[in-house]
């Protein structure tokens, strides 16, 4: 850690690092599904209660509000009515991002990470003899054809400068060697940076496999699941929080942010308030401890491991954007 940041940090987080970490780990340590994180919630409203901070529980199950204002303010969480019991005028977030230095942010205006949509297509054919396709309506080949054609979404109907990803990854048909099945099943992802291209891609990909399967006298079922929105960062929050992380860490070692194709539910946030979800270098894997596997230190891998060193830096970076937001006027 530099002199500069060093000098920048706040002391009493700096002190209070360890114990800080140990929370973190213990949390860790004991994972739990979604919306059944109770554990977790204690663990967290125990801390924020001893801290002196607020909070409100019940949202969405296990949701937990801790409540900071100045004296002259007034996911499932969302829909459970967490702006209208508690009016804010904007929402932060940041997420640890292997590869990026530790002691480095970055944040930008625009598109931070990708929309998830999961979509499922059944390719109904007819089942037979192997060695003779003529009596059947194979599946598997037609359902080929649509992988192959969805591809051509993204090269011919999509906008050169838009981005977006489709990705079949699972295709389930058949147990036998001899036997053409009933029918075929493609799973697969959909990524892409604004709603009007999502839109579009399902609407292709409906023409397509509905005509595919017309051609070859099949029949396909299709279920379009819009997991998350984009997560789109705006620009007055996103030039703040830039502001605040250059103050502590200096201007060179906040980054511009290259949007990933990854999605993030604080998305539907940022559907309801301006806002900005920024990442914190989490370095480049030589904090972990042995034994750890031989992947890199990537999100979503075995091998993967927050760096603790990282406490101090992004609880600073919190205290003080809490602080200039909230800091009266005049």
């Amino acid at each position: 850690m530099n002199a500069r940041l060093s000098e920048q940090l706040i002391a009493g987080i700096v002190d209070q690092a360890p114990s800080m970490a140990a929370f973190r780990r213990d949390i860790h340590a004991h994972p739990e599904l979604a919306y059944e994180e109770f554990r977790t919630a204690d663990r967290v409203a125990e801390q924020l209660t001893q801290w002196g901070i607020p909070i409100h529980r019940g949202l969405a199950k296990t949701g937990i509000v801790g409540i900071l204002k100045n004296g002259s303010s007034p996911r499932e969480m969302i829909k459970e009515g967490l702006f209208e019991k508690f009016p804010m005028d904007a929402v932060f977030a940041m997420h640890n991002w292997p590869g990026l230095k530790a002691g480095q942010f970055a944040v930008s205006p625009g598109p931070a990470m990708a929309s998830a949509t999961k979509f499922t297509i059944r390719v109904h054919g007819k089942g037979g003899h192997a060695a003779l396709p003529h009596d059947a309506i194979d599946p598997i080949p037609i359902a080929c054809r649509m992988v192959d054609a969805f591809q051509g979404i993204l090269t011919r109907d999509k906008k050169a400068d838009e981005t977006a990803v489709i990705t079949v990854t699972a295709m389930h048909a058949g147990e036998a060697f001899n036997v053409i099945p009933d029918s075929c099943e493609l799973k697969g992802t959909i990524r892409t940076f604004s709603v009007a291209t999502i839109d579009m891609i399902e609407t292709r990909m409906r023409s397509i496999a509905g005509h595919l399967c017309e051609t070859y006298g099949a029949r396909c079922e299709l279920i379009f699941d819009r997991i998350y929105p984009p997560t789109v960062n705006s620009a007055a929050e996103a030039g703040f929080m830039r502001g605040v992380m250059a103050s502590l860490v200096g201007e060179a070692n906040v980054l511009p942010q290259d949007a990933a194709m990854t999605s993030e539910d604080f998305s539907f946030m940022l559907l309801e308030k301006p806002g900005a979800y920024a990442f914190i270098g989490n370095g480049d894997g030589t904090h972990r401890e042995m034994p750890h596997g031989a992947g890199p230190c990537m999100l979503h891998n075995a091998s993967y491991d927050f760096n603790d060193a990282l406490i101090p830096i992004g609880s600073s970076c919190w205290v003080r954007l809490a602080e200039a937001f909230l800091k009266p006027a005049g």
